[in-house]
């Protein structure tokens, strides 16, 4: 009796300490400093101060459909209809999104850039990695068409957990966008916790990944599997540019190759010969822009005209 007792006892300790462990990890991940964001992108000269301080932009809270203000920040230096829209990766915040803001600046748009929950200046006490922030997403688009009206030309580039909250986002709805450029997304949650699993934790995964997504739907009241873009890009109809690095070793690139293959319609792929994880464009910035150049006139600029 007593030695089923301590059993019972042992694969209930195992089972609570994994899953808190597990959610943990995956709820509050742990993100950067502000000022290390700050400092690391003026030090590789991808943000001047002086000059992005000289932009005409307004400060804005959107209310999410969760609970909590988001903090954006609306940069408008052309008399336009063009917008893009920029999201984010975990653990980075609306600073890290400045690079990205700069290339459409530079060709004509105005754009936007915001904390996402739990990142930067926004409420929200989890990272959901997709899941309610596609729900934020959309309510930043509604905040931009409530304000410009709704005959405006809108893109949005996200960087890894950026990239999947615009494609869940672009699979739920109408195509609320006109373009999307997805930079090193997951392709599905649960298959990127595994192979994360693999390579940090000393369990086999199958012992570790139904307990860690059964305590994150008790904690923050989703299932991960609902997490997979890859169930969701076929519904996407406008353009989607699809990038990440060939080395990428956290999120691998042929989960951006199955979502290419996946998608229907009008895409483009680009493949970085240099670079990690959602370094496409800091190892690659010629590359990466002449991709999204030719995305653009192939795709969005070509209808205009």
């Amino acid at each position: 009796m007593k030695k089923w007792f301590f059993a019972l006892a042992g694969v209930l300790i195992y089972i609570i300490g994994i899953g808190i462990y597990f959610s943990n990890r995956v709820m509050f991940m742990k993100k950067k400093e502000d000022e290390f964001i700050k400092n690391r992108e003026i030090t590789a000269k991808r943000l001047n101060p002086q000059d992005f301080a000289a932009l005409p932009k307004t400060e804005s809270w959107v209310d999410s459909p969760s609970g909590y203000p988001l903090k954006c920040l609306f940069i408008e230096p052309h008399d336009t209809n063009k917008w893009v829209i920029i999201c984010h990766g975990v653990t980075e915040n609306k600073v890290n999104s400045i690079k990205y803001s700069a290339i459409f600046l530079e060709r004509g748009f105005n754009t936007i850039i915001y904390d996402h929950r739990r990142h930067g200046e926004s409420g929200g006490k989890t990272s959901s990695y997709g899941h309610y922030e596609k729900f934020d997403l959309q309510a930043v688009i509604t905040k931009l068409k409530k304000q410009k009206g709704d005959n405006l030309l809108i893109g949005i580039h996200g960087e890894s957990m950026g990239a999947a909250t615009l494609l869940l986002y672009a699979g739920m709805v109408e195509d609320g966008a006109d373009f999307y450029i997805a930079d090193c997304p997951f392709s599905n949650f649960d298959e990127q916790l595994q192979y994360q699993i693999t390579k940090e934790i000393p369990l086999p995964a199958w012992t570790v990944l139904p307990i860690g997504r059964a305590f994150i739907r008790i904690r923050d009241h989703y299932w991960t599997s609902e997490i997979s873009p890859i169930d969701f890009v076929q519904n996407i109809k406008k353009p989607v540019l699809f990038i990440h690095s060939q080395n990428d070793s956290f999120i691998p690139a042929s989960m951006t190759v199955d979502l290419f293959e996946k998608k229907q319609g009008p895409k483009q792929l680009y493949l970085a010969v240099n670079g990690a994880h959602a370094q496409s464009y800091n190892e690659n910035r010629e590359e990466y822009e002449q991709a999204i150049d030719e995305f653009l006139n192939n795709y969005v600029l070509a209808k205009e005209t």
